[in-house]
């Protein structure tokens, strides 16, 4: 798969905890040259037991991505969003949803852009939704029928493009991209790519919840086995 343009992520970088290399002061009051009664104390200093306590807490920059930025992650929050728009596509279109996954799109621009995925006996939805507001914002339609190709792999650029990205991905044509007109392929806010493309979300470590749905592996298995079923 190509794509064309992106902004690279920063990677975490893990910070060296400051003092380590340095002796303490019990240290330096064990070592420190004198007479033998001044070295006893010392020493009796440096035994002492400490009245203070500290914890450590996990390094919040071991991670590249914090759960704090994703919504997704409060409790309930997922539930709610499944409830709602199942209850949107039932009263619009009369369909009944099979499938749900929250993924990561990848746009032609290479930014990624947290989307929900659904699917009805007749219809790919690709919804953006507000996590904060518990609320569908933009929600885009694709017959199953106009679906022409599904591709798997990894991600790949062209050989003199400065983007780079690792990792797996899925990606649903319901056009042809020779058809695509220029604008469109340079306009990163452009709605009219005949494709989508989807990556694992971030989050999918969080809970069996979340893992079931945010791996586009399970996306791709359940549209191999509908169309199987359609077609045979």
């Amino acid at each position: 798969m190509s794509m064309v343009g992106s902004f690279e992520g920063f990677q975490a970088v893990s910070l060296k905890q400051e003092g380590g290399d340095h002796p303490s002061e019990t240290d330096h009051l064990s070592t420190e040259e004198g007479d033998p009664g001044e070295d006893s104390e010392a020493m009796q200093i440096s035994r002492q037991t400490s009245v203070t306590e500290s914890t450590l807490y996990p390094n919040p920059y071991h991670s590249s991505y914090s759960s704090r930025k994703y919504f997704v992650t409060r409790p309930g929050t997922i539930e709610t969003a499944m409830e709602d728009l199942k209850s949107h596509i039932t009263k619009t279109s009369g369909e009944t949803i099979q499938g749900f996954w929250l993924l990561t799109e990848i746009d032609h621009w290479n930014n990624e852009k947290e989307k929900i995925v659904l699917i009805t006996d007749k219809t790919l939805f690709i919804c953006k939704y507000d996590f904060i507001m518990l609320s569908c914002v933009q929600l885009q339609r694709i017959p199953l029928h106009a679906i022409c190709r599904i591709c798997l792999g990894k991600f790949s650029f062209p050989g003199m493009s400065l983007e780079k990205r690792q990792g797996e991905g899925l990606r649903i044509y319901w056009g042809s991209v020779e058809e695509q007109s220029l604008l469109s392929r340079w306009n990163p806010w452009s709605t009219e790519v005949p494709y989508a493309t989807f990556a694992e979300h971030p989050m999918k470590d969080r809970s069996e919840k979340l893992l079931e749905i945010c791996k586009w592996l399970f996306l791709s298995a359940f549209l191999f086995t509908l169309f199987k079923a359609t077609f045979t």
